[in-house]
This record gives structure tokens, C-alpha cells and sequence, in this order.
């Protein structure tokens, strides 16, 4: 397995809303790169479940997420960071 990792510490969005706490983190499959699960803990978790869930569904990989388009700022942005984690490429940390 691979995981990606990214602390709201580091996102704009949150750092604006002063709420730092937690993560959003990407667990993919290694061989294929299909995301197997995301853990979203932090400011708005319930709001940014739903497209984990849609990545879920359509077994996207955790390169398809990474190059998905994410507005800025926003708290999405974590995910589109954790997915670039998988791979060790983050932009902000």
C-alpha cells in the first residue's frame, strides 16, 4: 500500500478559517495506484467526504485526484495535495 498525507496546517483555506487540526489522508493500492480509502480529519470533514466517496466509486488512482483541477483557497485542496503525497510529490510542504 501507499499512503499520502496532508496536514490542514499547511492549507490556505484553513489557515485562514484559524483552523489548523488534522489531515486529509489517501490510502492507495501500490501495484495499480487505486485509491482504497480517505481519512479527512479536521475543519469540515463531512463537506469534503463526498468526493472521496465519488473517487471511491469510480476507482479513480490517486494520480487521477493529483490531476484533478481544485480551486484556491479551499479546504478540497488538501485532497488534491494528500494525492500528490502517494507519490511524494506535495506542492506546499
Amino acid at each position: 500500500m501507499a499512503v499520502g498525507k496532508f496536514p490542514f496546517s499547511a492549507n490556505g483555506k484553513a489557515r485562514i478559517l484559524n483552523e489548523t487540526g488534522g489531515f486529509v489522508k489517501i490510502v492507495a493500492e501500490k501495484k495499480y495506484d487505486e485509491v482504497l480509502g480517505v481519512h479527512i480529519i479536521g475543519p469540515h470533514a463531512t463537506e469534503l467526504i463526498a468526493a472521496a466517496g465519488a473517487a471511491l466509486k469510480v476507482e479513480a488512482t490517486s494520480e487521477e485526484l493529483a490531476r484533478m483541477i481544485f480551486a484556491h483557497p479551499t479546504l478540497s485542496e488538501a485532497m488534491h495535495e494528500a494525492a500528490e503525497s502517494v507519490e511524494g510529490k506535495p506542492i506546499h510542504i
